[in-house]
């Protein structure tokens, strides 16, 4: 069967231009979202019921690889050549916005995987709530002596 030379030029054209579109937005969304995601705000209190479960979360699927307190020292860390973050440093913390901590949190970064679909996303919210609080935990250097 033969199709027509009209024809064919048709379907290329068609195909060429739903490619063109297609790239044209995709450069734009990812401005776009990192936008929205800086300005997305935390829409879970931090209640100490809240608190509660996600520290119990962080303990047994983040703590291995960030540590109990979040100081990046994690029993994982070393053995995947990881460089973890101190969540306990304070300007770490202030310098996230709590839409950008709920990206990383669900979607990862590096090496990190991300929680994406198997846990909520009021819980990924609460954990949000629960590293803020680690940064307020650090414990203050003992004064030396004079």
């Amino acid at each position: 069967m033969k199709r027509s030379a009209p024809r064919v030029r048709g379907s290329l054209f068609l195909t060429l231009l739903c490619v063109a579109w297609h790239q044209g937005h995709s450069r734009e969304k990812p401005q776009e979202k990192s936008k929205d995601v800086a300005e997305r705000k935390n829409p879970v209190k931090p209640t100490p019921e809240n608190l509660a479960e996600a520290k119990k979360f962080f303990g047994y699927d983040c703590a291995m690889c960030h540590g109990a307190s979040g100081d990046g020292k994690g029993d994982l860390a070393p053995s995947m050549g990881l460089k973890m973050i101190d969540w306990r440093d304070t300007s770490t913390v202030a310098d996230m916005s709590d839409g950008e901590m709920f990206d990383l949190i669900v979607k990862g970064k590096g090496k990190m995987e991300g929680e994406g679909d198997r846990i909520k996303e009021e819980l990924a919210w609460k954990l949000v709530n629960y590293v803020r609080t680690l940064a307020k935990k650090r414990p203050v250097p003992a004064a030396t002596p004079k």
